[in-house]
Order: structure tokens, then C-alpha cells, then sequence
């Protein structure tokens, strides 16, 4: 369907940006296959509201769509003028160009490496000044996409359309339905988040893509919450995650076990052969990141945190002996 609609409102901007004349809507619904189907398998009405909806759609994307009232006897033509739709010519200069080279580097172990590229191939053959490879530094940024649940949420997130998926909470031994309205999707310490709008809790929630399980699923019908202008996924994570907290736990840790754990500790001190004892922020979400870590974790303070964790591990202990 979304797939239709692209191709319906590119054929209708050919038509307006390729007349020398303004056309009427009987013109432009015999030029535009889809708006004759339309036309011949519904009624006027149903062609006259796709039409509206995709002039109102092309001008959102930013064509100039002139109207003139009294075109061709007293009917209503429309035209795209070319020299009011003609971007201007690219010119980058060479910090430019290797910023966006950089950018485009950064998406190569994604499935949005292939865009990137061609993009780059374009702007250079537009003549970009782009560097060689040698001229770049040894060290260079890459954001891996290898969650299945990454492409589809980063479409719906852009078009603006509800999913549904399968989400394990930390600490939970199976997973359970959620109904999202995507916002964005950030990279923080090497794990993808999605933020968005919990149309079950009524609230908004953070999802760490690689606790989705099975097939993200787009939903018909638009968002019935407000999208921020800007979300802040990162911060909305370190929250979650403890950081910025005043508050301190202290954790025994087996040793070998939980690194990323370790590299979040304020101090850290040998117990014995077997366990080193650490001082981590404490926030909100911290106890359902230390029940990830079962038997190689031991809370010793405070007391909350400690009785957070063990409720968890019970209810986890609970679910498995009720599967067996």
C-alpha cells in the first residue's frame, strides 16, 4: 500500500512539473492510472479526496503547486512550475564532504549501508570534493543494525505508523505484546533503543531492540499521542540505567562475570579468590539490570535495591518451574 501511494504521488508530480500549461483534475485523473481506477471502480468523490490528500502530501515534501482558477474555461488547473521546483546547485566544501563521508561510514554494518553509499556515489559524480580513503584517520565510528526489529521499526518511525511486537523486560523469562507508536531509535553503549508512545500503559517507554522477539508488525490508523519534537532516547536510557544518580549500590560481582557492570562502577575492591565488590550508581531500572546476571551478581545494599533484585529472580524461578 505505502508502496502504491509513492508511486501514485510520483506520477502525479511528473504530470504537474512536465506540462507547459496548468491541468485540470479530468486531465491529471486520465494522465495518473491509479486516480482512473479510482475514478472507474468508485465514484468522483473517491477520486477527488485522493487527490486532495496527495497535493496537500506533495506540498508537505516541499513542491510549489500553483493554482490557477480560470486555466481552461473557468476549471481549476494546477502546474508545478520547473523553475520554482529546481534545487540549487550542491556545493560542499571539503570539511563538508568529510563530514558526510564519515556519516555515511558509520552505516556500514547496517542495512542502511547501501543508501549511504549511493548517496555518496552521487555527490560525487555532482563533482563533491570528496577525500581519498588514506587521507582519513585509523579511527572511525560504526553503528551495527543487526537486530532483525531494526529496519522495520526505523520505517515506522518514519512514516509515522503504530507496530506491535513481542518484548522481554529484563529480568522477565518470557515475553510479552506491546503496542507502540514509534518516535526514534538511538545507538547508546553499543545497544539500539526505540522510544515511543505505550498505547497499553498510556505512557512513554524505551524498548532495547534486542529484547524484541519475533516479527515487528506495523498496524493500520495514525498516532493517538503526541510526538515530541525532540526525544531524548539517550538520556531517557542513562535515567533508566542509573546514571546521574545520587544514590550508591553497592554489588559483589563473581569475578570474570558482568564486564558491563564493571566498566559503570565508581570503585572497585577484591573480596576473595572469587568475588570483587563494587560501587554503582543507583537509579531507576538498575535492579532489573542486575537480575540479568542471576548467580554472578549479590546485592548487598541498599536494602530496596536487594529486595527488588530477589523478587525478580524468584518470579523468574516461579515461570520456569511452571514451564517444566
Amino acid at each position: 500500500m505505502a508502496i502504491a501511494k509513492a508511486e501514485r504521488l510520483m506520477n502525479l508530480a511528473l504530470c504537474l512539473m512536465n506540462t507547459r500549461r496548468p491541468l485540470s483534475k479530468k486531465e491529471l485523473r486520465e494522465s495518473v492510472e491509479a486516480y482512473r481506477e479510482a475514478w472507474q471502480q468508485g465514484s468522483e468523490d473517491a477520486f477527488n479526496r485522493m487527490f486532495e490528500r496527495d497535493k496537500d502530501d506533495l506540498r508537505e515534501l516541499g513542491l510549489i503547486i500553483d493554482v490557477d482558477e480560470n486555466a481552461l474555461d473557468g476549471e481549476v488547473g494546477y502546474l508545478a512550475r520547473r523553475d520554482r521546483n529546481r534545487l540549487p546547485e550542491i556545493a560542499l566544501d571539503a570539511e563538508e564532504a568529510a563530514a558526510l563521508t564519515l556519516a555515511a561510514r558509520v552505516w556500514q554494518q547496517a542495512k542502511m549501508s547501501g543508501a549511504a553509499s549511493g548517496a555518496l556515489q552521487k555527490l560525487r559524480a555532482a563533482g563533491v570534493p570528496f577525500a581519498e580513503e588514506r587521507e582519513h584517520g585509523a579511527l572511525e565510528p560504526r553503528i551495527p543494525g543487526r537486530e532483525a526489529a531494526f529496519e522495520p521499526l526505523l520505517t515506522a518511525a518514519r512514516d509515522r505508523r503504530p507496530v506491535t511486537f513481542e518484548y522481554r523486560k529484563a529480568g522477565a523469562a518470557s515475553a510479552e505484546p506491546r503496542s507502540v507508536e514509534p518516535w526514534a531509535l538511538e545507538c547508546w553503549r553499543g545497544h539500539w533503543y526505540l522510544a515511543g508512545f505505550d498505547r497499553d500503559r498510556g505512557s512513554a517507554r524505551v524498548f532495547r531492540l534486542s529484547r524484541i522477539t519475533g516479527k515487528v508488525r506495523s498496524r493500520a490508523g495514525a498516532f493517538t499521542g503526541d510526538v515530541p519534537e525532540h526525544v531524548d532516547v539517550r538520556a531517557v536510557v542513562a535515567r533508566f540505567a542509573g546514571e546521574g544518580a545520587t544514590a550508591v549500590a553497592v554489588v559483589r560481582i563473581r569475578r570474570g562475570a558482568a564486564y558491563p557492570l564493571r566498566q559503570r562502577a565508581l570503585d572497585t575492591r577484591p573480596v576473595d579468590a572469587d568475588w570483587d565488590e563494587l560501587d554503582i550508581p543507583y537509579g531507576n531500572g538498575l535492579g532489573a539490570d542486575l537480575a540479568e546476571y542471576g548467580p554472578d551478581v549479590i546485592v548487598i545494599g541498599p536494602e530496596d535495591l536487594r529486595a527488588d533484585v530477589i523478587d525478580r529472580l524468584r518470579a523468574v524461578a516461579g515461570l520456569a518451574e511452571v514451564a517444566q
